[in-house]
């Protein structure tokens, strides 16, 4: 009988969880989700009527191509793609690029690891009052292969490609704070 009684409270339990489980399901809203629980616009439409200023940069330098590059990746993933609905916030950026050897060849003392980081403040003014409602910085540090003495374009297009994985590294986490920003107004 106690065998019993073990079995019927086990199973009495497991209902109660599973019961509880499926009404706490009931909150669970996604973050990109169509409309919110409110049936108020989703968060990809508030994101996509983000305008996202050009960001300066000296003409003809690398930061201008980052810079381009870092707008540009930003752009498609606050609207997904799609056409951009009416601003109602300005996104306004700067970028500072670092960079570091982190390895060097013993024989030659040239670099063959190097880090590139790009930092970039933002602020996020909401149009309407001109009150800056996001004040934030996102960083970034990617290491890239310098291949050897020989290899002067192989050296140049790794750090290329370092560049453009930085500035989509950036621009994602500028699209997390902003989605945050959205989701909780703060």
């Amino acid at each position: 009988m106690w065998s019993r009684d073990m079995t019927v409270r086990r199973l009495l339990r497991l209902t109660a969880a599973i019961a509880i489980a499926g009404l706490a399901a009931g909150c669970f809203e996604p973050l990109y989700g169509e409309k919110t629980v409110g049936g108020g616009s989703a968060v990809r439409d508030a994101l996509a009527s983000v305008d996202v200023v050009q960001i300066t940069a000296p003409k003809g330098s690398a930061l201008s191509r980052i810079a381009v590059e870092t707008r540009n990746q930003l752009v498609f993933e606050l609207t997904g793609g799609g056409g951009a609905a009416p601003p109602t916030h300005r996104l306004t950026i700067q970028l500072v690029p670092t960079g570091a050897t982190v390895i060097l060849d013993p024989v030659t003392l040239r670099p063959e690891f190097n880090n590139f980081g790009l930092d970039a403040s933002y602020t996020l003014t909401e149009i309407a009052s001109g009150k800056s409602v996001v004040t934030a910085i996102a960083n970034t540090l990617v290491t890239y292969n310098a291949p050897g003495q020989q290899q002067r374009f192989a050296r140049a297009r790794a750090l290329r490609d370092a560049e453009t994985r930085a500035s989509k590294l950036i621009a994602d986490q500028i699209r997390s704070r902003l989605a945050s920003y959205f989701v909780a107004g703060t």
